[in-house]
């Protein structure tokens, strides 16, 4: 009896340059889908931005609806916070309109000053008076410098950016009211989905982490910048610039923004400065005074308050602050800290950093030394 054995198949062995080109095509396809998701957060920014806003925000607000929730259903303490932050909504926007288009129709006034204070600096036109012949003399023209100033109310422009405004705002309103009174469970949701007792563990670490170290950071940082957007007004008043409580607020709203909302406030106060005074000493009064107690606040109240359990890498904060305000704008800039605190925790918790890590009992401490 004869047993035919099956041919043996013989697999040549990848050569190098295949090898490298299957490299090559995994790089390309994980860019091709950056690429894809950095287009479609792009382009999905008018739903995104506020149902992330609104889920950051709910974070921010869990620990007052946990505490309401102790004494009334959870669908009612969810409509208490949203009726809280609609207040606050409509508050700001009534304080904060009539000052603004005041100040909106000065800004030619604050440019024409600005330029008159420039003419006294002989040194810095003669500097731009060699570059104009430079510039002549490559072009073999003439070379002018010309700016323009487009007359127009900020109320005009409030009226066309409103039904879009309002659009966010209830969709914000709205994912917030949801995401409270429903974040039981989605969490117990997503905990179904974990088949091992290990893997539930780190989700919910996760879930716990996650919340605590946005609810801390921001409650936080709220509560400076209420005291720094206070003794921003007691300076303005001091120093008698009009409407002291509007630079207040914006103070207290731009310090969200770390790096870049400093530095904002610190020119809408020096052009403050140019269209209140006439002496140049004067006019840098209040762009100091708010530098000296913003530097304070930095320096010295933010590390002692939320600067001691989790650091942030300050070149992370950076990066994820430009990314993010180049993709979404301002409110980008809102989320930038909080969405890297969000991966944090998730990396905190990841498998792939602690494959074996035991569960860990107590409270998760976080702050953002941002």
């Amino acid at each position: 009896m004869y047993r035919l054995e099956p041919p043996v198949v013989r697999i040549a062995a990848k050569s190098g340059m295949d090898a490298s080109l299957q490299s090559i095509s995994r790089v390309a396809i994980i860019i091709i889908g950056l690429v894809a998701a950095f287009a479609g957060l792009d382009q999905a920014q008018p739903l995104l931005a506020p149902i992330s806003l609104a889920i950051i925000t709910g974070l921010m607000a869990s620990p007052v609806a946990s505490a309401l929730e102790r004494y009334i259903p959870v669908s009612l303490s969810a409509a208490i916070v949203v009726v809280l932050f609609l207040g606050l909504i409509a508050s700001a926007i009534a304080l904060f309109s009539m000052p603004l288009s005041i100040w909106m129709d000065r800004l030619p006034e604050i440019w024409r000053e600005l330029q008159r204070h420039m003419l006294d600096w002989q040194t810095v036109f003669e500097t731009l008076g060699g570059v104009q012949e430079q510039i002549r003399s490559i072009s073999g023209g003439e070379a002018q410098m010309t700016v323009e100033i487009e007359d127009g109310s900020a109320v005009e422009d409030i009226a066309t950016l409103a039904p879009a405004l309002v659009a966010q705002i209830i969709l914000f309103l709205a994912s917030l009211y949801f995401f409270l009174a429903t974040r039981h469970t989605l969490r117990v949701s997503i905990l179904s989905l974990c088949f091992s007792r290990h893997s539930r563990l780190r989700t919910a670490r996760m879930f716990r982490d996650a919340e605590w170290f946005v609810s801390r950071y921001l409650l936080s940082i709220t509560v400076i910048n209420a005291g720094l957007g206070l003794s921003t007004t007691a300076a303005m008043w001091l120093l008698g610039v009009p409407q002291p409580y509007l630079w207040g607020m914006l103070a207290f709203i731009l310090n969200y923004v770390v790096y870049i909302g400093p530095a904002v406030m610190a020119g809408i106060l020096l052009g403050v400065g140019l269209a209140t005074w006439d002496a140049p000493p004067a006019i840098f009064m209040p762009m100091a005074a708010y530098l000296t107690l913003n530097m304070f606040e930095a320096q010295f109240v933010t590390p002692q308050v939320i600067g001691r359990s989790v650091t942030l890498s300050p070149f992370l904060v950076f990066l994820s602050l430009a990314f993010w305000i180049w993709l979404w704008g301002p409110v980008g800039g809102l989320l930038a800290v909080p969405f890297l605190l969000i991966a944090h925790a998730v990396l905190r918790n990841s498998a792939l950093l602690h494959p074996s890590r035991p569960a860990s009992g107590g409270r998760s401490p976080v702050a953002a030394n941002a």
